[in-house]
């Protein structure tokens, strides 16, 4: 709970408040005042500026501008130094685990056999998922016939949340769907994590993998530590694979193919694996059996006695009174020059 308080990020700039006390001699040093004064015998002053060149401002409107030119200054200097007034502390927490995300990405995802489609339902998961995730770093791959990083084993989860919106079958050029090469790619994510934290990959998929010895493959990583979880997409019905157009996809006698969830072959798979098995749905608790297995595994752990502060920043309203002072400088017809039409 955020509690109150008073300070600024960086203080030392406060000193730049006195700027407008030199500003201020300088102007007066510089006026060329005696000058003007000298003028002044040979000519009407209402004269003077077309004589002289100069247009200088009554004192009074002078002193005005240089109050506003001082205030802007002072509401600038002071959202840099950076004001806020209320905080959080957080205990800092280490994650035990990590998780590398196999998103299958060839073109049976596009099947609508699940509502709105298998893809997307899978972009969904992968929301549910890091926003509760507790208990691991987290990496993504995309693959179809060939496996693609993108996004590295992080703690931002952030950054990986905005990715998930452009992940698409588009993505990939070739349409078939081989799982090894993404299963090496994601080994070698997990080799240069900490020896002591626990290794889990989530294979996001329908299944109908060409690849040969993937049970044998699956096995000998988890041989290694490294658990193959299966989050299962589609139904066992299926439904037609659709082209980039929307059209079916023919084979070449022209029939359209149709793709159906190979539950049987993913949990085998899982089970090699020394993972689970989840089917995809609605409620949630896919997402929470998946965590819940991660959790029981890792070693995450607090981080003894290290607390951090998080300041809420409120630089912003001095911008905002800043822009205000400035908001008459934006006016079409000047006030000045409109004094100077009437005289």
């Amino acid at each position: 709970m955020p509690e109150a308080g008073f300070q600024f990020a960086h203080p030392w700039l406060l000193l730049l408040l006195l700027a407008p006390l030199p500003v201020w001699l300088w102007l007066r040093l510089t006026t060329p005042q005696a000058l003007a004064d000298r003028y002044r015998d040979y000519a009407d002053a209402r004269l003077l500026p077309f004589l002289t060149g100069r247009h200088d401002l009554p004192p009074r409107q002078q002193w005005r501008r240089f109050l506003a030119w001082s205030a802007l200054w002072a509401l600038l200097v002071t959202a840099i130094a950076g004001p806020r007034w209320d905080y959080r502390d957080v205990q800092l927490f280490r994650p035990g685990s990590d998780l590398v995300i196999l998103l299958d990405l060839s073109r049976s995802m596009d099947v609508d056999d699940v509502s709105p489609s298998r893809l997307a339902r899978a972009r969904q998961e992968i929301q549910d998922l890091v926003e509760q995730n507790r208990y691991a770093r987290v990496g993504l791959i995309g693959f179809a016939t060939l496996a693609h990083i993108i996004a590295p084993l992080t703690e931002d989860d952030n950054s990986l949340l905005a990715l998930l919106p452009a992940l698409s079958t588009d993505l990939v050029e070739f349409k078939g769907s081989r799982l090894t090469e993404a299963l090496q790619r994601a080994e070698q994510m997990l080799a240069g994590q900490p020896a002591d934290s626990s290794k889990h990959l989530l294979l996001i998929t329908d299944g109908d993998f060409a690849d040969e010895n993937l049970e044998e493959t699956v096995r000998g990583m988890a041989e290694e530590g490294v658990h193959l979880h299966i989050l299962a997409m589609g139904t066992e019905k299926g439904g037609l694979v659709p082209q980039s157009d929307r059209t079916p996809l023919r084979q070449r006698d022209g029939t359209p193919v149709m793709s159906a969830l190979d539950e049987a072959g993913l949990k085998k798979l899982a089970e090699a694996g020394n993972g689970i098995y989840q089917h995809a749905d609605y409620r949630g608790d896919d997402t929470e059996a998946l965590l819940d297995s991660i959790g029981k595994t890792s070693n995450a752990e607090v981080v003894a006695n290290q607390i951090t502060r998080i300041w809420n920043e409120r630089y912003f309203w001095l911008v905002g009174l800043a822009m205000l002072v400035l908001l008459p400088m934006y006016r079409r017809f000047p006030r000045v020059f409109a004094n100077e039409e009437t005289a």
